[in-house]
Formats: structure tokens, sequence, C-alpha cells
């Protein structure tokens, strides 16, 4: 027997935090195998991978992928699953099994934050059609183009996940409030142009979230009324001094900080970031570039099972 999207294919780190979804790994095939479903696992071994193995899957005619692991591992299969502003194919479906370091995505989806618990949605037949960010960024000199399910930032954001990548994994949760303490004293705001939809704004800010979905950093509701489903990608450019990435540190967790006078937001399909001197981007805790960045909107790119 196997799913009504037929087999699954398994696209699991098995280095993710700190070793955890190679230790949630036989959980989920007795979850799979009890439920009679047919699955084969694939395992990373380097950066990217996760992009090529749900690439040659859908080559190969699979159409269920799975991304075990973090939001890292989701953003590579994601990335893997669209190309040219669209899907691969149109009748593909996303499982996403959290057990990396931080797992954000699953928290505006409802599903479980727990392994063991998300394999068993991914059984049946209940998926949910969401929309995805596309970026296009300059590295190394040349135009790039990346998806993203969640969350991407250009400023303050993206300059503490490059420094939080290089701390030991051995931190766990820790590593992103290390990373956070050691970029922000000499990190400095930028003069940022902003375009959304046609409207223009100019700031001196230190970073610029753009979200599809309201959690970040472990649990911080950045962007407390995001829905990845309306066709819209919602901003908040910080504007004040950077020292408000700290004092409004508890209200973010909770999805209170804004509206704040120090917190610019907008509505948009399409968000133009331009910056002086020019602002490092991440999307889904993964660095990939620079400003100047476009940022659109793919609506219901994907399909991803509930």
């Amino acid at each position: 027997m196997t799913s009504p999207f037929g087999p699954l294919v398994i696209i699991a780190n098995p280095r993710a935090g700190q070793g955890k979804v190679a230790r949630h790994l036989p959980a989920i095939e007795r979850t799979l195998t009890s439920a009679g479903l047919e699955y084969r696992i694939v395992r990373t071994t380097h950066p990217g991978h996760a992009t090529e193995i749900a690439r040659n899957a859908l080559d190969r005619g699979d159409r269920y992928l799975v991304a075990a692991g973090g939001d890292g591992t989701v953003h590579e299969v994601l990335n893997g699953m669209l190309e040219d502003g669209g899907a691969v194919t149109h009748d593909a479906v996303l499982g996403v099994v959290a057990a990396g370091s931080g797992c954000d995505l699953v928290r505006s989806l409802g599903l479980p934050g727990d392994a063991s618990q998300a394999s068993r949605h991914l059984i049946g037949d209940t998926v949910r059609r969401l929309d995805v960010g596309k970026v296009t960024f300059t590295a190394d000199g040349e135009e790039v183009t990346r998806y993203f399910a969640n969350i991407a930032e250009a400023g303050l954001g993206a300059a503490v996940v490059a420094r939080t990548g290089a701390l030991p994994r051995s931190l766990g949760a820790a590593k992103y409030f290390c990373g956070f303490w050691l970029t922000l004293p000499t990190f400095h705001a930028a003069v940022v142009r902003l375009d959304a939809d046609g409207t223009s704004f100019e700031w001196r800010a230190h970073n610029v979230v753009v979200a599809n979905c309201q959690f970040y950093g472990g649990g911080m509701r950045i962007s407390p009324t995001s829905q990845p489903d309306d066709g819209l990608l919602d901003v908040l450019a910080m504007v004040g001094p950077k020292t408000d990435a700290f004092t409004m540190l508890p209200k973010i967790y909770k999805g209170t900080h804004v509206p704040h006078r120090d917190i610019a937001e907008a509505r948009a399909r399409t968000i133009r970031v331009d910056a002086n001197p020019p602002l490092p981007i991440e999307a889904d805790g993964e660095m990939l570039g620079t400003t100047p960045a476009t940022f659109d909107v793919v609506p219901n790119a994907i399909r991803v099972k509930v």
C-alpha cells in the first residue's frame, strides 16, 4: 500500500539538530511501516544536497517528498521543487517532519514540532496550498534566485544568521542568542530604499523582514498577521535604533511588538530592497547574498501535507 500521492521520499539531514534527525529516523520508519506506506530514505551529505535529491526524485516520477530536518532542510527541498517562478510539477506534495535545531515553519502550519508526532501527519490525503516567496539577490557579482517558505531578512537578522552558522553546534538552542550578542555591537544601520507594489519608502534601517509565515528564530512571532495563503508578503522595516532588536525581544516572542513607531509595515506582492551600504540577506535561516534584492510572492505554489 502507498499514500494517495505515491511512495514517500524521506529527504533527511542526519546532522540536523545535533544528530536529532538521525535518532528519530527509526521512529519515523515505524510509523510509516505500521501504516503500510511505501517509502525510502535518502540522507543528505553536503549543503545543497537536499535540493539535488528533490529534483532527481521529481524527474524519476516521485511526487511525495518529505523534508526531515530543520528549516534549512525544508528550504533546500523546496528549491528542488520550484523553478522559473513556479512548481516543477503541480501534482507534487511536500511533507515536513520537524526534527532539526530550528523548524519555525511548522508553527504557522499547526504541525507538531516533535518528529514522532509529525510523522503521523504524513498519513492520509489532507493537504494545504501555500504561497512561497521568491527572492532575487546579488551573490559574487551575479544575480541569483532562490525560493523560501517562511521568512527572509535583509540586515541585522541576516548578519546574526551568518555569525551563528560559524558557532559550535554544541551550543544547541543558545547558538542564535550567542550569534546575536556577538553581531549587535559591530553592526551598523544602512540607508534603505524600499518599493512595495509601486509605493516607495526610504529610511535608515537596521533590518527588513519579508514574511510569508509568522515565526522565526526558534519561536519568535515576528510577523503575527502573516498568512501563507493570502497571495501577499508582509514587510517589517526596523527603522529605530538597533537596540530595539533587544528591547523588543519579549514582545516579539508573543507577537505583540506591532504596531510600533519604530517598525514600518507594508504588505505587497513585490518588494524591492536596495541599501547603502549593501545588506546581507538570509531566507529560512540560510545565508544567500546581499542587496539589491527583489522579493516576489508565488501564489499557491506548493501543496503541503498537513
